[in-house]
């Protein structure tokens, strides 16, 4: 045991928790969630990815940690038309999908060859609305957004990963000051909420198979990615089936899903956090401890910051997530011959239409595909 392992688990939990928790805020506020769900939500998800990181870095000895789809969040927070009952269904279809997909190797492939350039700009263009959100902030309320914006960036160049968390701790001590937060809640305790389905085409189309979509090609694949850096080599079809599971379990309490981590996993599986590679799985035992100490005050959190100015909430998530907006960009661009379907891919995505109940992120996917296609196929074309 060492301390470095401790505190590599605490900071990749409170960075986690801190600089994303707006977003799933947001997520809520958009299905009309009531406090008991929200913190109901927060809290089955803390539990669910504890319980995932102890099985998975018990089982095979390596600081497998994982998180709640931020991404997925986003695509929460960007729909329209949904409540709380008809995201549940969602969520639970998103989880037997992702279920499935780690049983058999093939859906793994298939989803491993969805061209990176439309699911990245897919995810651009669901962050680009935080981000502007964000921004649109500094109108509606500019003596409080304003200062933070400098504070951020400044802290930024210190810190890039505390940025977020650091900005919403001293946006919830100005507020206050401020006099524009409510009152500070007493610390309670509350037990999840079950919450009853419904399931739709609508839902399908337009809530699960963009949440299946972003969490498999930007947060597990990206987990993967982070562990192999690392020079761990777990079976990845066990991994995502495990994540799957528990946010199959999380879901009926208003949880959308987990997964691997990226971000988190980096600051796990560094040296820093154990010199010995085989030893540093514990990091993830004590990643796991903090989230279960987290799940325990969610209520509490989410009173506090239900409390807080809208627009305070919404700078926080636009802060978050502009590294993530910006490597979803670098991504989608990155190759020439895609750069049209991914620019339309995010031009529809962004453009938030709706047709036939279902939202722009599946329609942004479709166009994407099918320009892609039909630019293979005029180029095969040529070739014959």
């Amino acid at each position: 045991m060492r301390m470095s392992a401790i505190a590599a688990a605490l900071v990749a939990a409170i960075v986690g928790f801190g600089g994303t928790v707006a977003i799933v805020l947001s997520a809520a506020d958009a299905l009309g969630a009531s406090d008991a769900q929200k913190a109901s939500w927060i809290t089955a998800m803390c539990l669910a990815l504890a319980a995932e990181t102890i099985v998975l870095s018990w089982r095979y000895r390596m600081p497998i940690v994982t998180a709640w789809s931020t991404p997925g969040a986003a695509v929460i927070a960007a729909s329209v038309g949904f409540d709380m009952s008809a995201a549940v269904g969602a969520f639970i279809l998103a989880a037997i999908a992702i279920v499935l997909t780690g049983l058999f190797s093939p859906l793994m492939q298939l989803v491993s060859r969805i061209p990176v350039s439309v699911s990245s700009s897919m995810l651009a263009g669901i962050l680009a609305g935080f981000v502007i959100k964000g921004v649109q902030a500094a109108g509606v309320d500019p003596v409080l957004v304003l200062p933070l914006v400098v504070f951020f960036f400044a802290v930024r160049l210190w810190n890039p990963s505390m940025a977020a968390l650091l900005t919403l701790g001293g946006g919830i001590v100005w507020a206050v000051w401020l006099g524009l937060s409510a009152t500070t809640p007493p610390f309670l305790l509350q037990m999840p909420v079950l919450i009853t389905p419904s399931f739709s085409l609508e839902g399908l189309l337009g809530l699960a198979l963009p949440l299946y979509l972003v969490t498999m090609t930007g947060q597990n694949l990206a987990g993967l990615a982070v562990l192999k850096a690392a020079d761990y080599h777990p079976p990845p079809g066990d991994l995502v089936t495990v994540t799957g599971f528990f946010s199959l379990l999380s879901a009926p309490f208003g949880a959308h899903t987990t997964n691997l981590s990226a971000i988190t996993a980096a600051i796990c599986t560094d040296t820093e956090a154990h010199p010995d590679k085989d030893k540093r799985w514990i990091t993830g035992l004590w990643y796991a401890l903090f989230y279960i100490l987290i799940a325990l005050g969610g209520a509490y959190c989410i009173a506090v910051l239900t409390g807080l100015p809208k627009s305070l909430v919404a700078l926080v998530a636009g802060l978050a997530l502009l590294a993530p907006l910006a490597n979803a960009m670098t991504i989608a661009l990155t190759k020439e011959s895609d750069r049209i379907a991914a620019i339309a891919t995010f031009a529809a995505t962004v453009s938030g239409i709706t047709f036939f109940g279902i939202g722009a992120a599946f329609w942004g996917l479709i166009a994407g595909l099918v320009i892609l296609a039909l630019d293979r196929l005029k180029n095969s074309a040529f070739k014959a």
